[in-house]
């Protein structure tokens, strides 16, 4: 049996990564703040504040949306340790919609950790990470620098394989104008079609999704995995 967790599902690459999981995994649990407008009989969604997710309880959440007692064996599974179980972050923000750096980095760094020790507490023996291309923690920029920290936040919680995917500017339908990434498709978007300089040309949400599911399900020979913008595209053919 194998299981998938997802947190962010409500981002871009989130909503493709969702539509991935249901196609591959028995289950799929999404958790967040809030109820996505998606009913599918593979995926559970549990809500809370995701800064406490750690004191959830979870196995009330988990029946009390199968009332018709349907989920049990999803829950037995994950208590019985008889299942296999993946998780999944997208989770992420930009510093303007969080309000400021301290709300940026409480999202993007804290809310991951706290999500990556949850599941590994339920048993996940693999967590697959969309940080950003440029990541890295000795980074000038703030947004690389916080991705940089998650990753080596992410390392020590100690899961049999972590992937971490830095893909380049996302292409997709986002639910939010962003003036910025606008014009930087624009301008770089004709690398797409001329099929030029791969780790740095955009990439689309649903190859990063399909690239992460790939890589998920392989038999990994690294306990830590960088997974550059370019491997993402060829992962996702």
């Amino acid at each position: 049996m194998k299981i998938a967790i997802i947190s962010g599902a409500s981002g871009m690459v989130g909503m493709q990564l969702l539509h991935q999981l249901l196609k591959e995994y028995d289950d799929v649990i999404s958790v967040g703040r809030r109820i996505l407008a998606l009913k599918h009989d593979k995926l559970v969604q549990l809500e809370g504040d995701m800064s406490k997710i750690n004191t959830w309880d979870w196995e009330h959440l988990l029946v009390s949306k199968s009332l018709g007692g349907e989920k049990n064996g999803l829950k037995e599974a994950i208590l019985e340790k008889k299942a296999e179980i993946h998780a999944f972050s997208s989770l992420g923000t930009t510093i303007k919609q969080a309000g400021s750096k301290d709300r940026f980095y409480q999202i993007d760094h804290d809310l991951v950790i706290e999500f990556a020790k949850w599941t590994k507490s339920l048993g996940a023996s693999k967590f697959l990470y969309v940080s950003s291309s440029g990541a890295s923690s000795d980074s000038s920029i703030f947004y690389s620098q916080t991705k940089g920290k998650t990753e080596e936040d992410l390392k020590a919680v100690g899961f049999d394989f972590l992937g971490l995917f830095r893909p380049s500017l996302l292409l997709g339908n986002r639910s939010e104008f962003r003036l910025g990434e606008q014009i930087a498709t624009i301008v770089m978007k004709p690398l797409v079609w001329l099929k030029l300089f791969k780790n740095i040309r955009p990439i689309y949400d649903y190859q990063v999704a399909k690239g992460m599911v790939k890589k998920a399900l392989e038999l990994n020979s690294k306990s830590v995995e960088i997974v550059s913008s370019g491997q993402l595209q060829d992962l996702s053919k």
